[in-house]
């Protein structure tokens, strides 16, 4: 793979942004050119935006090859591949390079949702409430997470927002989340604020999903203040937005190498369990439903690793004597107070209740009587 530190003489990178009527916006975007700039300072190395501010893109492009420079990797500097990713950008650079023969143009992706970034957002969300690292399980069940993002027509572009709510309420072990946006979708800042409050939490954590400050950070602050007067119990957290931050840097470093080496393409799921398999992160295992030929023969033991006994009032057998060969490591957020733990005594499989621990299934059963019937693990086959 081609480094960002083996990139030849005569080529640049360029970072592509939207630009706003808000200096501060201007000047924070122009952080990110500047840190890559500490990190690479032989590189050529430019920024530029579609409007509002300067330098434009074209300003940019002129600049690099005004440096000698034969070969662009250009990366969108945006969160997520919405209209001006997809489509404004590269259509810029495309005239561009019409006019200069010379000159060749590549074009990356979005920031998107890379690991990188997912860890930089998680850990303006923990600063904001005073941890540097995730707490415990339990901590946080008190606590809602609200991320807003930035709202566009790109019904893609929203879902990877709420995707992104989802990783980080569930890795840092929110008791709830939703995702509200700024933009043209729904729920807007306002009402999903007023409608999260109805919910009973009395802290609630508002972290935007957003590059940098100006006019949109400005206005879902007034909301968030507006919901909190109207709402005095409610505790609301304001949590930065991302910046500069380190991980940002590394996800444009990232971007640039994909760009570089024509790697963008995503892995395949098998290609992608091989890796993991080979740097440990999974076993091979069989699963204990596998068709198996009427006849066949096991070769394999069927030592269970986890018991069936449940210390409830039932207890089962399975019909076939067979074993897992595999074991499901126990979910860390298996006692979350609106999670899994809400089906105890629904007359849920067996199987499912070996995940939780015996305290936690009395404090269950303690609370709601068992529902009626017979789990399916139970049932014979005719």
């Amino acid at each position: 793979m081609t480094n960002l530190e083996n990139l030849p003489n005569n080529c640049g990178l360029l970072i592509c942004g939207h630009g706003s009527r808000a200096k501060i916006a201007e000047q924070e975007f122009s952080l990110l050119a500047k840190n890559l700039r500490q990190r690479y300072p032989e590189l050529k190395i430019e920024y530029g935006f579609l409007e509002y501010s300067a330098p434009n893109i074209h300003m940019a492009l002129d600049a690099l090859r005004e440096q000698g420079v034969k070969a662009i990797y250009a990366v969108p500097g945006m969160l997520f591949a919405a209209t001006h990713a997809q489509n404004d950008i590269p259509s810029v650079l495309t005239s561009y390079q019409q006019k200069h023969p010379d000159l060749h143009i590549h074009y990356g992706r979005e920031l998107g949702l890379h690991s990188n970034m997912i860890a930089a957002f998680q850990q303006r969300i923990l600063n904001s409430l005073g941890h540097t690292e995730i707490p415990a399980p339990g901590a946080l069940y008190d606590t809602m997470l609200v991320v807003v993002g930035r709202g566009t027509s790109v019904v893609n572009a929203n879902a990877d927002a709420a995707k992104l709510c989802r990783i980080a309420a569930e890795s840092l072990g929110f008791g709830w989340s939703e995702t509200v946006y700024s933009g043209v979708t729904f729920p807007s800042v306002g009402r999903g604020l007023e409608m999260a409050c109805k919910l009973g939490f009395k802290k609630i954590v508002v972290a935007p999903y957003f590059l940098f400050g100006g006019r949109l950070i400005d206005r879902i602050h007034r909301y968030i203040d507006k919901v909190a007067a109207e709402q005095p119990e409610v505790q609301f957290i304001k949590a930065d937005y991302l910046r500069d931050h380190p991980k940002v840097i590394d996800t444009f470093v990232a971007r640039f190498a994909e760009t570089m080496n024509g790697s963008q393409q995503q892995t395949g799921l098998l290609a992608d369990f091989s890796a993991r398999l080979a740097r440990g992160e999974v076993d091979l295992h069989h699963h204990h439903a596998e068709y198996q030929e009427p006849n066949a023969t096991h070769h394999h033991s069927h030592n269970h690793p986890h018991s069936h006994s449940h210390e409830q009032e039932h207890s089962h057998e399975h019909e076939k004597q067979h074993d897992h060969g595999h074991s499901h490591a126990r979910y860390q957020h298996i006692a979350h107070p609106h999670g899994p733990r809400t089906m105890i005594n629904d007359n849920v499989c067996c199987c499912f209740m070996s995940q939780f621990p015996a305290e936690l299934i009395a404090e269950e059963q303690a609370r709601k009587p068992a529902l009626d019937g017979i789990p399916a693990c139970k049932k014979r086959s005719a």
